[in-house]
């Protein structure tokens, strides 16, 4: 694009005046003032809208406080940082500036940064902290001098404009260098896993001071709070909040605890928040906390992890570190706690993985803009129209906060929403916003009652109720200083949370222990009831006598039902209608989540899709197509949380009637610059009424339609062949029962009698479309009930096999204490597990592999047993072999199943059985001859792929060519046979 004339002027000014603005007297405001924003303006940026600039310079105090000049905002989140400096400065040279700006870049997790004083404009990579004695130019990736500007202008508006970084075109103008280097977050873990695990083996042993041992629970509170205050204390400090360096000063002296109490003592008359909280006299706040003040830390302990919150030590700018990047923080370190241990009569402490999140995979934390998503799409809706007055209505939960993510999303929203309004009302309102030069910013007392009248939550686990506390109050701090008014204002500054954010189980309530046998629980269970009554005082009683929440939000816990207990199963049966003994956990937290809104209000989480087509998903879709689905969105196999594939969705209800449809979104990549605009391109209507019970498709009504006239056209799968889809065999333990050819011959060259219980034996991935099976292994098969059967009146039962199979029995002797731990053994150890149709294996037959990226049938006569990785369909029909391998049965599985990373479909038995067979009338002439046809078509494939292996590669060409005509034929044949319109066939070609 052309150079904005504004650009040439001001460049143009800039070279004219350069003796003067390199003067020592001309400062960086006026620098700002006259250059650096009319800069940003020509690139598109609004620099006086703090929805898009926020100028932190103007937040510091006298410079004491530590912040960048400039926040380049995408949506709610800092792109990048620019720090000034007056022209009299050289930033080429000069390393302090360069090292200041990737401080606050890599401690802010913003990629790019920019270091400027007009006369040189540089870009550097703030994904590398800076080093002592780093030069300037290190990590620097592009360099400009002021007379470069309108040469580069082009480049300079595809990498910074707005909609450039709304894309996240400034991240191309990084190098490879920056990745790899362990970003703010992970290295803030690692030094806060560090501190705990220091901590929690000092504290246990110091727990002599109070002539008791500490309580598990005892202990995992005292390190959470005292990291939590140390945090909360040292943020305060980069903020201007606190005296910097007090906690450094506490940590030079002796008894550094001593000191480190006063100073709480002191922050508790401040704040007022929950997190200091001494006094037994004030007990509004809830339980004081004693243990604190009598417990004991050594001096040691302390100094190390409070010289690791400063520099030369910390390369930490806490200045600039959010609440979201806390909060990433926070959530992977409530994944474990801290263990008492008795072992050989000595107690130790560990820290280690919580049982749920092991089982789970690991802690999953939710990406912002899945969050920002979920906020907006309750959230904004329900304060579209509205004022102020009515904004303060609004009662918003998150029913299992875990760090507070979503709540701290909310909490910025609806503050972002009263500076837009305020900014629209100048005239209103004005004891609630502080006008500068910059922009509105809200006031402390105003960002207090948003924060006290909007935002609640609860959650299990009592240290993630109070990093919830944390993180929000943190997010109320931002952009806070003594030069904001915030030391004139009564104390104390913060709320008291308690009364928001709650510890408690959102999924049980008091009815629990009616009847319930609570001394037979175990501690575990029994930590994971603490019931929490929504309509008690300790809950939430206004907001449910008031009708419910306006607004419940989240990503409830990835908790797997083998581990949920005996107690909660009996419990969630006679309380929750989508009840299934197989449920994962989520789905008690929507049917709950939906119930606690008032009438108008809006659910909306983030959960596992696994409850569209699962069947312990059942009661929970019935229970659903009563409610009033406003949108579900599939992210399918997508890597949506970086650590697993856990194939998410969002799922969001009103508090309203159903409506005959909602929309649904299939989204296909996560590489977007705005969720909600790449969903509003993909978003289509679901007909709620051709939902089938059996498991729901989110497809297109066209399609919804295409199934139904499809399943209408045929019979199931599993009567067609009455019944007889089964499973392959189940060792369980491949190493002794499944052998290679060497020492299948082996065996029975040692004794021949080993060839009547070796079987061939195929995987799933033995098994291709239409191919002959290569054996390339067998399997020992004694079924279960052999011995007893044959034995006779022989009282050894492993003495029999000895002598029957003596080849075998030597071969299994070695994996004996293995296969008698199994729990699918027969009736002894060497026997398989009980099956009630090995005979069918030996007939012909179609198998599958139960993973493939389609149909993948082929058809068997040489008898071979297949693995639990695979299916076998026990009949000589080269005419079902023909459909099922057919674009068209692979387009009714895609839709009725789910779809895993790579785009493989998983064949199961539930969704087979439902697969609609075209059943062929004997009686019809027309029908006899498109049976015969296909017959026809299948052996010729049959033959084609007989030998292929053995093909030379122009040979392969050849019959690859023909492979593909008569698939194309059979495909053909398969729409004439279900009667489908040429446009019908459009849509099944095209997936």
């Amino acid at each position: 694009m052309a150079t904005p004339e504004s650009i040439q002027r001001l460049v143009e000014k800039f070279e004219a005046g350069k003796a003067r603005y390199a003067q020592p007297d001309y400062n960086e405001a006026q620098l700002r003032q006259e250059f650096v924003n009319p800069f940003f303006a020509a690139l598109g940026w609004d620099v006086g809208d703090s929805q898009q600039v926020l100028h932190e310079a103007g937040l510091k105090s006298g410079g004491s406080t530590k912040h960048p000049d400039y926040s380049f905002l995408a949506g709610r989140q800092r792109a990048f940082y620019v720090e000034t400096k007056k022209p009299a400065i050289d930033i080429s040279q000069q390393i302090e500036p360069a090292g200041q700006l990737r401080s606050y870049g890599w401690s802010g997790n913003t990629a790019v940064g920019i270091l400027t004083n007009f006369a040189e404009f540089a870009v550097y990579d703030c994904r590398i902290p800076p080093e002592q004695g780093d030069p300037a130019a290190a990590a620097r990736v592009w360099h400009l001098t002021s007379a470069q500007y309108p040469a580069s202008w082009t480049r300079l508006q595809a990498t910074l404009s707005p909609l450039a970084v709304g894309q996240g075109k400034h991240k191309d103008l990084l190098a490879e260098l920056g990745k790899g280097v362990l970003p703010v977050d992970a290295a803030f873990l690692r030094d806060m896993e560090n501190w705990r695990a220091a901590l929690a083996e000092q504290l246990y042993k110091q727990a002599r001071f109070i002539d008791r041992e500490l309580s598990q629970r005892e202990l995992n509170q005292l390190v959470q709070r005292t990291i939590d205050r140390l945090v909360f204390l040292r943020i305060a400090e980069d903020r201007n909040l606190e005296p910097y360096g007090a906690l450094e000063r506490a940590a030079r002296q002796k008894h550094v605890y001593a000191k480190l109490k006063n100073l709480y003592r002191a922050a508790d008359k401040k704040y007022n928040s929950g997190l200091f909280h001494f006094d037994q006299a004030d007990d509004s706040r809830g339980e004081p906390d004693k243990l604190s003040m009598d417990i004991y830390i050594p001096d040691n302990v302390l100094g190390k992890i409070i010289f690791a919150l400063y520099p030369p030590q910390s390369r930490y700018e806490f200045s600039v570190i959010s609440a979201d990047i806390l909060g990433q923080v926070y959530e992977r370190f409530l994944g474990k706690v801290i263990e008492v241990r008795s072992e050989k009569h000595e107690t130790r402490v560990a820290v280690e993985e919580k049982p749920e999140v092991r089982k789970a995979g690991g802690v999953y934390y939710t990406p912002e803009y899945i969050v920002d998503y979920i906020v907006e799409n309750t959230l904004g809706k329900l304060l579209d129209g509205a004022t102020p007055e009515q904004a303060a209505k609004l009662r918003v939960l998150d029913p299992a906060c875990g760090s507070g993510s979503f709540l701290t999303g909310a909490y910025q929203y609806l503050l972002d929403w009263h500076i837009a309004y305020y900014r629209r009302h100048p005239a209103q309102f004005r004891n609630r916003r502080r006008e500068t030069a910059e922009g509105i910013l809200l006031t402390t007392t105003e960002k207090r009652r948003i924060l006290l009248n909007n935002i609640h939550g609860v959650d299990l686990d009592q240290s993630a109720v109070e990093v919830t506390k944390l993180s929000l109050l943190l997010k109320m701090l931002e952009n806070e200083n003594d030069s904001t008014g915030l030391r004139d204002m009564q104390l104390p500054i913060l709320p008291d949370l308690g009364g928001n954010i709650k510890w408690g189980n959102s999924l049980v309530g008091s009815d629990f222990y009616d009847g319930a046998d609570v001394g037979g629980l175990a501690d575990e269970e029994l930590q994971r009831v603490k019931a929490f009554d929504w309509d008690g005082a300790d809950g939430f009683a206004d907001i449910m006598a008031a009708g419910g929440f306006d607004a419940v939000i989240g990503n409830p816990p990835y908790v797997r039902q083998e581990t949920l207990g005996a107690a909660f199963k009996a419990y969630a049966k006679k309380t929750y209608d989508t009840y299934a003994g197989t449920a994962d956990l989520y789905t008690y937290f929507i049917e709950r989540g939906v119930n606690l809104l008032r009438e108008g209000g809006a659910f909306s989480i983030i959960v596992a899709n696994k409850w569209l087509r699962a069947r312990y998903g059942k009661p929970l879709r019935a229970w659903l197509k009563k409610q009033a689905i406003r949108e579900i969105i599939d992210f399918g196999d997508l890597p949506v949380f970086q650590q697993a594939t856990t194939y998410p969705c969002i799922l969001t209800i009103g508090r309203d009637g159903a409506g005959d449809s909602f929309a649904a979104a299939q989204v296909d990549t996560l590489e977007f610059a705005s969720l909600r605009e790449h969903v509003e391109s993909l978003r289509y209507a679901v007909d709620r009424t051709m939902l089938d019970d059996g498991g729901w498709s989110l497809a297109r009504e066209e399609v919804q339609v295409l199934l139904r006239k499809l399943k209408n056209a045929g019979v199931p799968l599993l009567d067609y062949v009455n019944k007889g889809i089964h499973f392959g065999i189940k060792t369980g333990l491949n190493a002794a029962f499944v052998i290679n050819e060497d020492i299948k011959d082996r065996l029975i060259e040692e004794h021949p009698s080993s060839a009547k219980v070796i079987k061939p034996f195929l995987a799933g991935r033995d098994i291709k479309r239409y191919a002959e099976p290569v054996v390339e292994r067998y399997v020992i098969l004694i079924p279960s009930g052999w011995t007893e059967y044959n034995m006779g009146i022989s009282s050894d039962p492993w003495r029999f096999v000895q002598e029957t199979y003596p080849a075998v029995a030597r071969h299994l002797e070695q994996f004996r204490a293995k296969a008698e731990k199994r729990w699918d053994k027969g009736d002894y150890w060497w026997e398989l597990r009980p099956c009630a149709y090995y005979d069918e294996f030996e007939k012909p037959k179609i198998m599958l592999p139960d993973i493939s990226l389609r149909g993948n049938f082929t058809f068997d006569e040489k008898n071979p047993y297949v693995a639990n990785t695979a299916y076998i369909i026990p009949v000589d029909d080269k005419y079902l072999l023909g459909i099922l391998n057919s674009k068209l049965i692979t387009f009714i599985y895609s839709s009725i199943s789910s779809t895993y990373r790579g785009g493989y479909l998983r064949f199961i038995y539930q969704y087979l059985a439902r697969l609609p067979i075209r059943v062929i009338d004997f009686d019809n002439p027309a029908d006899v001859a498109m049976h015969d046809e296909m017959v026809g078509l299948v052996e010729r494939m049959l033959g084609l792929h007989k030998g292929y292996a053995d093909l030379t590669d122009v040979q392969r060409s050849v019959v690859d060519a023909q492979i593909a005509r008569v698939d194309r034929a059979i495909d053909a044949l398969v729409y004439r046979l279900y009667g489908l319109s040429e446009d019908v066939v459009g849509i099944v070609e095209g997936g």
